[in-house]
């Protein structure tokens, strides 16, 4: 009995532990003011970025401010919990103050602009909510990519944040453009502003490039569909990270360049004669050729994840080869094993002429609760002491207090300051030095994004035990079976650039859910038997 009395008494002890030393105030219960921000980022840069800001702010306002930072997932999970917060809010708006009925109409509605033929009353909840201060008890939206901040835009859970208007003279194209290389930096009506810039690349574990055989170290794309990295390459589902799909995309555009350039060079006629024809034959080629490399790689990965941070933790700790990811993710885990250990066996490079720079948006949400102080953010995030943030060295002046973060500003003058370029974390990188960065063409990929990642999901994702198995009785099988299998493995008549444009995009879009649960079903049904009948092909067995 007594021994059972210790174990419960030390049971007891450390349940109430925590309580006992908890602090009496909360954090935001002692300072002056509060400020509610979602995101993907990770700590380092939360830690860094809050310390700077209530620096700033204290400064500039004689006030302490608590940040309170929510960290649920992706920015796939944040849209999703956006989506529902403010659904929830406006039908409380609906119902209880304006004492309307509720319906699946107005659900759709208020979140859209409506078309002319839509009921009035759906035309009256849309101009109510955009009139509206209807909160989700948050601030600010802080980081991710240009696709998921249009969707918050079109919706109207983001505002103009009046950031054009306070300070004109940053909005240059001396300063921070509104478009390069093809990539828009910031909305012409203000509800999101770019505030660092991104690249995608490939992170590769030098000792694992050694073990498999591999001399040459990648430089592009194409390099991670090498057969021997069977197992080897670390990703994530597109679905849950927009980043990642950004990057997917990238290399889908890449491969649509490299057509036009191809095409061009073949049919040079052609090209003087109707250059628009041929740039859309191209692009549909070019779709394919991309789908096709992404299932290469795709067949070639050790796992999924839902996480862009996880692959290059994996990648510097050996249980994966290489892994695709956002480039300040390689830089930095390429830094902390270094510094670590001191060794170069961890390597990142960015594929000339296959990744743009696009940039990861801050907004202001409607209803905001601490709307001053959330413009105050955004004036700091923009001004030259927040840019500073995101690439001086740590424990320098103006710079970061313990993490190097490794990211490049969105602000053109930083990199003409020759003062702080030896302060500067990567001063090698300018971009937007000419040359080497791909041109991004929105024509080509933007209006199919969401389309592109579901294709790859369960292409790759879905059917991803089939698909490895078939490519790996690929990689063993001899020619001419070979390349039989490789072209059936390969078939994208599926999912081509057409069928993605209205098949799926149609069924993807339909207000009935079970249609896309359906169209993912059929879909993968048929990768799954063109898997099989690879993998027979590839073992003489058909």
């Amino acid at each position: 009995m007594f021994p059972r009395l210790i174990i419960l008494a030390a049971l007891a002890g450390i349940v109430a532990l925590p309580f006992a030393l908890r602090p009496g105030t909360s954090a935001a219960a002692a300072t002056d003011d509060t400020l509610v921000i979602i995101t993907p980022h990770n700590e380092a840069l939360r830690t860094e970025f809050g310390r700077g800001f209530q620096k700033w702010y204290e400064a500039k306002t004689g006030r302490t401010v608590a940040i309170d930072w929510r960290v649920i997932g992706g920015t796939s999970e944040i849209t999703r919990y956006l989506e529902g917060e403010y659904v929830a809010a406006y039908q409380n708006r609906w119902t209880n103050v304006l004492k309307r009925a509720w319906s699946t109409e107005i659900q759709a509605g208020f979140q859209a602009n409506p078309s002319a033929d839509a009921p009035a009353a759906v035309k009256e909840a849309r101009a109510d909510f955009l009139a509206s201060d209807v909160s989700s008890g948050l601030d600010l939206f802080f980081g991710g990519g240009v696709y998921d901040f249009d969707r918050q835009a079109r919706a109207g859970r983001i505002v103009d944040s009046g950031i054009l208007k306070q300070h004109p003279e940053w909005f240059t194209d001396a300063v921070i453009p509104q478009a390069t290389g093809g990539q828009t930096y910031w909305d012409k009506d203000g509800r999101w502003i770019g505030s660092v810039l991104s690249s995608y690349g490939i992170i590769f574990n030098r000792d694992s490039w050694k073990r498999l055989g591999i001399e040459r170290e990648p430089r592009q794309w194409s390099d991670l569909k090498d057969p021997r990295l069977v197992g080897e390459i670390a990703l994530c589902d597109p679905t849950k990270s927009g980043s990642i799909a950004a990057a997917f995309e990238n290399l889908i555009q890449e491969q649509i360049h490299l057509r036009v350039a191809a095409l061009r060079a073949a049919e040079p006629a052609l090209a003087a004669r109707d250059p628009k024809a041929q740039e859309a034959q191209a692009v549909r080629e070019g779709w394919v050729e991309g789908l096709r490399l992404l299932q290469l790689i795709g067949a070639n990965a050790r796992y999924f994840t839902d996480t862009s941070q996880k692959p290059p933790i994996d990648v510097a700790a050996g249980n994966c080869a290489a892994g695709m990811c956002i480039d300040f993710y390689g830089r930095q885990q390429a830094e902390a094993v270094s510094r670590r250990d001191g060794s170069d066996r961890l390597g990142y490079v960015s594929p000339p002429g296959g990744t743009s720079y696009s940039v990861d948006p801050i907004a202001l949400m409607r209803g905001a609760p601490h709307a001053a102080v959330a413009k105050d953010f955004i004036e700091y995030v923009l001004s030259p002491e927040g840019q500073a943030v995101w690439n001086l060295k740590p424990r320098i002046p103006g710079g970061t207090e313990r993490f190097a973060l490794r990211r490049l500003p969105v602000r053109k003058d930083f990199y003409a300051r020759a003062d702080l370029k030896p302060l500067r974390s990567d001063p090698q990188e300018d971009p937007f030095a000419a040359g080497g960065q791909l041109v991004y063409r929105s024509e080509w990929t933007a209006a199919l994004f969401n389309e592109m990642s579901f294709i790859i999901r369960v292409m790759d994702h879905d059917t991803h035990t089939e698909l490895t198995r078939a490519w790996r009785a690929i990689i063993a099988a001899p020619e001419p079976r070979k390349a039989r299998a490789l072209a059936v493995l390969q078939d994208m008549s599926a999912v081509d650039y057409a069928k993605t444009g209205t098949t799926i995009k149609q069924g993807l879009g339909a207000k009935d859910k079970s249609v896309g649960i359906r169209l993912a079903a059929e879909l993968g049904e048929s990768f799954r038997r063109n898997y099989a009948k690879a993998e027979a092909i590839a073992n003489g067995a058909e």
